[in-house]
């Protein structure tokens, strides 16, 4: 191999470690081709050590983090740390989209209850189906009376409508109590994106479903 061809053999294989992070970096929300650009040359120019201590986190949440048994979000033990604390009350259940909310609501710090975390909502146009969010194992923990008021949270789109009149209809066919999230949350909005006082006059004000 000539020495002009082996200089760019070795560019090649370069840019494509540049670009494989270039690209692994857009699978993030809200990350597009110019902000990737800048986290990289940040994280390769001015932070590699940041750079090594994020690759190592990730491999090791990859490695540990899973779905908590009974409410589904994430934790790294069979149980998370909010199903196994025995003051809060074991009854009262709040039924979320993602862990995001279950964040945002924790840092409201308005809910002493427990969780179940659906990780999506109904779309049967993208093939998200009850069995898809976890509806059964929900509906088994209202059969055998772990829940005694259910609350639902689910966001104020069309899908996040839907789903919330499936859970309505299981819970009335287990005489549960339920609730729904009130005032405060505007129509279409995420409750990771809402501001912990509106949060938490929602969530206050919630009313009774009929």
């Amino acid at each position: 191999m000539h020495s002009n061809d082996q200089d760019d053999y070795l560019t090649d294989k370069q840019d494509d470690a540049l670009q494989f992070l270039l690209r692994s970096l857009q699978i993030l929300p809200g990350v597009g081709q110019r902000t990737a650009q800048r986290m990289a040359l940040h994280l390769l120019e001015r932070n590699r050590s940041g750079a090594r201590d994020l690759a190592s986190a990730l491999n090791r949440a990859m490695a540990e983090v899973r779905h908590c048994q009974q409410c589904r979000n994430l934790t790294v033990t069979e149980l998370c740390g909010i199903c196994r604390n025995q003051s809060r009350d074991q009854k009262l259940c709040c039924v979320l989209e993602t862990p995001a909310d279950v964040m945002a609501l924790e840092h409201a710090g308005v809910y002493s209850g427990r969780y179940f975390v659906l990780l999506g909502r109904l779309s049967p146009l993208d093939g998200v189906g009850p069995e898809q969010i976890g509806m059964s194992q929900l509906e088994q923990q209202l059969a055998n009376g772990a829940i005694r008021e259910l609350i639902i949270a689910t966001n104020s789109s069309i899908e996040g409508e839907a789903t919330a009149h499936y859970i309505k209809e299981m819970a009335m066919r287990h005489a549960v109590d339920l609730s729904r999230i009130a005032q405060g949350v505007p129509s279409g909005g995420d409750l990771e994106y809402v501001d912990k006082n509106t949060l938490a006059l929602a969530f206050n004000n919630r009313t009774p479903v009929r």
